[in-house]
């Protein structure tokens, strides 16, 4: 099972999943890309993860958005309209039978190269697109017991270097950031910004409540995560103050709660950081509070779930 924010429930229906794997639908044992594929000989492509709850495909037009945008920024031709990717989706989704707590990770890679070489125009035909679909279903746990983070020394880059706001396959830096995170007993690592400041976690955001307030990183260096985006979005309708600003690993230390975010688990409390206990060591009162008004919002925008 995983650790951390990312705990699920073991299933092993997962044993004989069906995947998408550019026009044909494969046993678990029998997907495969080549070996010159651009996302296997270099990270070269983009990725989402989305929830199918009750039939459900949760926050669709958001996923489907970062996804097309980030393939853009790489200059990559996905090969299908985000409308024709949904019917593979569910096509996919069909063959497996599946109808609750699904994790669907989309895959999309510049494609097949004829050399292992970084430039494009060794490419020798379209992109790559491989749909993972899986009996996921969160371990509820955690969000009430909550996890601990700690501070790694793996900072987030910039626009100019790899752009930490697009979701591509070269997760490196975050990889390095939850490896020294795991070495010095922690969930998840905090991950600082080239400024000093804190900007996320290795897979998820970051908030940190003060005095009544909330707040996260100006997402500059870090994801535009929609979970993160529907915390922002809820404190504002409810008034809860939220502040997306500039702040120190020192301002989390005197924080009265944390809690990080993530398209999985939804909202999960950080109850300990760096050894420094929050909230006591238990979740906080207005983190569970978000936790119920993003589990409300959830109810709205999706009856079935």
């Amino acid at each position: 099972m995983a650790k951390g924010t990312h705990n699920y429930l073991e299933d092993s229906r997962n044993k004989n999943i069906k995947i998408y794997v550019n026009g044909k639908i494969l046993h678990r044992v029998d997907a495969s890309i080549s070996v010159f594929d651009s996302g296997f000989l270099l990270g070269d492509g983009v990725w989402e993860g989305i929830r199918f709850l009750n039939g459900e495909l949760v926050f669709l037009d958001e996923h489907l958005k970062r996804l097309f945008f980030g393939a853009k920024q790489l200059d990559i031709n996905i090969g299908y309209s985000p409308k024709e990717l949904v019917k593979i989706i569910h096509k996919t989704l069909n063959v497996n039978n599946m109808e609750n707590d699904i994790h669907i990770r989309i895959i999309v890679s510049r494609g097949l190269k004829k050399t292992p070489y970084q430039h494009p125009n060794v490419n020798i035909q379209g992109s790559t697109l491989v749909i993972i679909p899986e009996y996921k279903k969160a371990d509820k746990k955690i969000n009430e017991m909550g996890i601990h983070l700690v501070t790694v020394n793996i900072r987030r880059g910039t626009a100019e270097t790899q752009d930490p706001r697009l979701n591509t396959l070269s997760k490196l830096n975050c990889i390095l950031a939850c490896i020294e995170a795991d070495k010095a007993g922690g969930d998840e690592g905090i991950m600082l910004d080239i400024n000093g400041n804190v900007s996320t976690c290795n897979s998820t955001n970051f908030f940190i409540i003060k005095n009544g307030e909330v707040w996260t990183s100006k997402g500059m260096y870090c994801l535009p995560g929609i979970t993160r985006k529907m915390v922002v979005n809820i404190c504002k309708e409810k008034n809860i103050p939220i502040y997306e600003k500039d702040f120190k690993i020192e301002d989390v230390y005197s924080a009265d709660e944390a809690f990080v975010t993530g398209t999985f688990a939804g909202i999960i409390p950080a109850i300990n950081i760096d050894s420094y206990k929050i909230s006591n060591g238990i979740r906080g009162k207005l983190t569970h509070k978000l936790q119920k008004y993003y589990s409300e919002k959830l109810m709205l925008l999706y009856p079935k779930i």
